[in-house]
């Protein structure tokens, strides 16, 4: 699981500050339809309220005036801070210089703020230090429902991108779900594989429906017991009756079709995947080769080499590297 970081900070109805990696950019418009002019040029984007899924289409070259005027961090010094908020507005003024260390030092001190230990617990992340990260964000998770409350307070909005399995990136925005889900990423780097199993299984028994909860779990199931016969009709009990509404959803379906293929349903993996792939709009090239890869694998299982073949040509056209692709070809 990869981890992005970028904030928006809203300066007027319908304008947004955006700072991330990448610099300073500024949107206009409603929720769910924005258009963005940066230092990388201007894009469109659309997404479904709600559902944290984004998409987002490159326009062309931003201005050399579009670029200058959102890189004024003096938002924040006009903020009425109170005394154990003050480090959380400090560190995101250093944010918004694009100094993240310095933003990350400042931010490790206002831990005590649930928001404060939430943001240096991502920060860490982007700074690889999975160690301070777990820390930081158990404290964060400790703060439950305070989440969000201070950057509410002061109209800063946070929103965090997470990869939560290779070719889904989700955006989620402070909750003790998102807090889990980056703790998930923290036990990963380092490699404390059953401390992330237990938060996938404490994010899915807080919100069992939840599809986003499904796809994590699924994922880490999978990664530590792959040749469990049990595990895998657990996953194909998780993803039972799951459209193919989202990007989230595809990707749940792809864990529900591997499932299936180690239990030696050939058939339903390949059909499922077939099915999948149908819909590509708002889906990453990543999780359509995954898809496709999983149906080479099942035709392989069937008998049905060419058709495999067929997938696996496709797959090596887009990316030659793909897995075991050369070797099956």
């Amino acid at each position: 699981m990869s981890f992005r970081f970028w904030r928006r900070i809203r300066i007027a109805p319908g304008v947004t500050l955006n700072l991330s990696k990448g610099g300073v950019s500024v949107s206009f418009g409603p929720r769910g339809a924005k258009f963005t002019v940066g230092k990388s040029g201007a894009r469109a984007t659309a997404g479904i309220p709600g559902t944290g899924l984004f998409y987002t289409r490159k326009i062309g070259s931003a201005s050399r005036k579009a670029r200058a005027e959102p890189l004024d961090p003096g938002f924040f010094e006009r903020l009425v801070i109170p005394a154990d908020e003050e480090a959380l507005i400090d560190g995101c003024r250093q944010l918004a210089l694009g100094d993240e260390r310095k933003a990350f030092e400042i931010l490790s001190r206002a831990a005590d703020v649930p928001d404060g230990a939430f943001l240096a617990g991502c920060l860490a992340l982007r700074l690889d230090r999975p160690g301070e990260a777990k820390t930081l964000l158990e404290r964060a998770a400790e703060g439950g429902a305070q989440l969000g409350e201070v950057f509410a307070r002061h109209e800063i909005e946070l929103a965090v991108a997470l990869q939560v399995t290779d070719g889904l990136d989700v955006e989620v925005t402070p909750s003790l779900a998102s807090a889990r889900l980056a703790g998930i990423e923290a036990c990963q780097r380092l490699d404390q594989r059953q401390a992330a199993l237990d938060l996938a299984e404490s994010l899915h028994d807080a919100a069992p429906g939840e599809v986003l909860s499904i796809v994590s779990l699924a994922e880490l199931l999978l990664e530590t017991s792959p040749d469990d016969e049990g595990v895998a009709r657990r996953i194909v009990s998780l993803t039972d009756g799951l459209e193919n509404a989202s990007a989230v959803h595809a990707a749940a379906r792809l864990y529900r079709a591997r499932a299936l293929r180690r239990l030696g349903l050939f058939a339903a993996a390949r059909d499922l995947c077939t099915q999948t792939l149908r819909r590509t709009r708002g889906r990453s090239q990543d999780l359509l080769l995954a898809l496709r890869y999983e149906r080479a694998l099942a035709y392989t299982e069937l008998g049905h080499h060419k058709r495999a073949r067929s997938d696996l040509e496709r797959i090596a056209a887009l990316d030659s590297s793909y897995e075991d692709v050369k070797s099956r070809l």
